[in-house]
């Protein structure tokens, strides 16, 4: 093997080699994105569409059924469903799962442009497509100071042009969303009986109004040798330019014109939508804000940014007025502190892998020779990760973790060939190049039968492959690199550390030396007794079956789709009957608010007494006019969150609505 005898010849070269993955990796380590879990991108496009005021009826009228016969025959589409409430319609086209889907938002785009006679209040459709990218890494809630009076409602203006604007600025962050905010119109409130005196109706006024708020063209005039452009400018920018619009003007027979105006018969003014939800935070009424990160963004990097956004805006802009804002969920906590568990647990295999060839090699210099080959393996994983665009999350250090035990074995297998070798008495030099040689094609296969299992998830587009792929990726290079090192670095560093010497110095570790060979001692028993008795070998190999198949079915967990993990935060949904009103559901929210309002920390402190529950930190509820209402609440002790589930499931007795709480 030309490979491996240049490995010995060439030592220095080894060494820089093992010097420069480590550099790489460290580099590729710090470049590499931070999130909680691999992106994913569903093969789903969401059209969403308002139009407040209208029933569910006349939304699938009116939006659904032109945005289907729109959208039929869109190349790769598998199926179109719709849902229509209060003042939404939202349509979701699920296509293909080999469908390129930045062309299909396109052609999706293009055929809903077609549509030219929606309603004239109606908004212009949204499009999304869907991916676990899509959860909020951030909320934040914005709440008012002591001694401002004024609407949360109104603020919609600066919470669009001055927090969100401020927030979405930051690099990875892919946009904001705030729920319980209004933005200002301008208000024409009609006084009924003078229209009807005037002779007046609202279809009629709408009109006038409409059409005095436009820009038309009036064509063109020639002077001269030039020709000149002539538009009509209409458009509205003051009150007054409102309250003077004519409804009415007409001729007496004096020949004197009467006029009547929208001052006539109307009062004219700024002021803000009314809010289609209300939020409150702790019994303050609130406007909730979120942070959605840009795909492949690092989300620590990201929220670090975030934090300094909101300090300032605390600082230097929100107590002018009369606000505040406070970050109320924070995605990093629960990343780090899953990230942080897998590493330790990286660690603790690598540790516990040296260990265990410390024990039973009992020899430093062997140790040494294969443990070497761990860091080496997981830092040219992280440098494959990042040439493949991968990210930092549970499931690739999970695939590490997994491979810590795995890329030791090929070391195993050609050091004890090598040592073989050299007890027989051949040089050092030479027992390291004939004991890799002889076993390189057996270890090879060892180690590409292991990675051949992850080529299906490799090759996997659906969603679960999506999210298997970066343990796939993990665990099969670190297993291909153990195998690099296996027949380079491994026969270089036993020629270097062992050198000349005719042994390997033993060491005697008086209590786990005696266990491993108690256990060495059993197992040679064990394999002489399988190999002399068939019928005792036939009777064993039964037992491990049946053994394995009953524990495995009576130790078999719940089957789910992800782990739950804990977030702190349990999260709930109520469904009131139909036709409530926001005011009605803001009344049932508020019980439950009350029920609960006992268990706040910032009331009754931090600290839950005996057999109490635990103190909540955060509660807060979003009633949504014409839809449902949600209820969210942490705990101040974080493994204890899942113990207000049934407290806050028994504040809902009694109320006429469906709902269920999780976590």
């Amino acid at each position: 093997m030309n490979l491996i005898k240049a490995s010995l010849e060439r030592p220095i070269a080894i060494v820089s080699v093992i010097v420069m993955t480590i550099i790489l990796g460290i580099v590729a380590l710090e470049r590499i994105p931070i999130q909680i879990a691999p992106d994913v991108n569903k093969p789903v496009i969401t059209v969403t569409t308002y139009w407040y005021g209208a029933s569910p009826y006349e939304m699938e009228r009116e939006i659904v059924n032109k945005q289907e016969e729109a959208l039929q025959g869109v190349e790769g589409a598998k199926r179109i469903t719709a849902e229509t409430r209060e003042g939404r319609a939202k349509l979701e086209i699920e296509f293909d799962i080999n469908t390129n889907m930045d062309k299909a938002i396109l052609l999706v785009s293009n055929r809903l442009n077609q549509i030219d006679d929606y309603p004239i209040d109606a908004g212009e459709p949204t499009l999304d497509t869907s991916g676990l990218d899509d959860n909020a890494i951030a909320w934040f809630i914005l709440t008012k100071t002591t001694g401002n009076e004024r609407n949360i409602a109104a603020y919609g203006d600066i919470v669009k042009d001055i927090v969100q604007d401020s927030i979405e600025r930051v690099p990875g962050v892919a946009r904001t969303n705030a729920y319980g905010s209004s933005e200002t119109e301008l208000r024409i409130i009609i006084d009924p009986e003078k229209m009807a005196y005037y002779g007046l109706t609202v279809t009629k006024v709408m009109e006038i109004i409409r059409a005095a708020n436009s820009s038309i063209s009036a064509g063109d005039v020639n002077e001269g040798k030039r020709e000149y452009i002539v538009r009509t400018e209409g458009e509205i920018q003051t009150l007054q330019q409102v309250r003077d619009i004519v409804l009415v003007s007409e001729k007496d027979l004096n020949g004197r014109y009467g006029r009547v105006t929208i001052n006539d018969v109307a009062e004219v003014e700024f002021t803000f939508k009314e809010p289609r939800a209300i939020i409150r935070y702790l019994g303050d009424e609130s406007i909730a804000i979120n942070a959605i990160r840009q795909s492949g963004a690092n989300v620590i990097d990201v929220m670090s940014q975030i934090r300094m956004t909101i300090t300032d805006l605390n600082n230097n802009i929100l107590p002018q007025l009369g606000l505040k804002i406070e970050q109320v969920y924070d995605e990093t906590i629960y990343i780090d502190s899953a990230v942080r568990l897998v590493r330790q647990n990286i660690w603790m295999g690598g540790i516990l892998a040296v260990l265990i060839l410390l024990i039973f090699l009992r020899s430093w210099q062997s140790t040494i020779v294969i443990a070497v080959s761990i860091p080496i393996s997981v830092v040219a994983a992280f440098v494959a990760m990042a040439l493949l665009g991968k990210t930092i999350n549970v499931i690739s250090l999970a695939g590490i973790a997994f491979a810590v035990g795995m890329v030791v074995d090929a070391a195993i297998v050609v050091l004890e060939n090598i040592f073989r070798l050299k007890e027989k008495g051949v040089s050092t030099k030479e027992a390291a190049l004939k004991g890799t040689s002889q076993v390189w094609q057996a270890v090879m296969v060892s180690a590409l039968t292991t990675v051949l299992v992850f080529v299906p998830i490799l090759i996997m587009q659906l969603e679960a492959g999506q999210l298997l792929q970066d343990i796939a990726v993990a665990i099969s290079v670190a297993v291909l690199m153990s195998l690099i090192v296996s027949a380079t670095i491994l026969p270089a560093l036993t020629n270097w550390i062992l050198g000349n010497r005719k042994s390997t110095s033993f060491f005697r570790i008086p209590l786990l030396d005696d266990f491993g060979s108690f256990i060495s001692a059993l197992i040679l028993k064990y394999v002489k007794a399988v190999i002399i008795s068939k019928k005792f070998s036939m009777v064993i190999v039964s037992l491990l079956i049946v053994f394995t198949l009953g524990f495995s079915y009576i130790m078999l967990p719940k089957l789910e789709y992800l782990p739950e993990g804990n977030r702190n935060l349990i999260f709930g949904v109520m469904l009131p009957p139909p036709g409530y009103n926001l005011e009605t559901l803001t009344d049932i929210a508020m019980s439950v608010e009350k029920k609960v309002e006992d268990l706040w920390s910032k009331n009754t402190g931090e600290k839950a007494k005996a057999g109490e529950p635990p103190k909540i930190k955060n509660f807060f509820f979003v009633a949504i006019a014409g839809g449902r209402t949600l209820f969210g609440a942490s705990a101040v002790e974080e493994t204890r969150v899942k113990e207000l589930i049934p407290v806050m499931t028994k504040s809902l007795y009694g109320e006429p609505a469906t709902y269920g709480f999780f976590s």
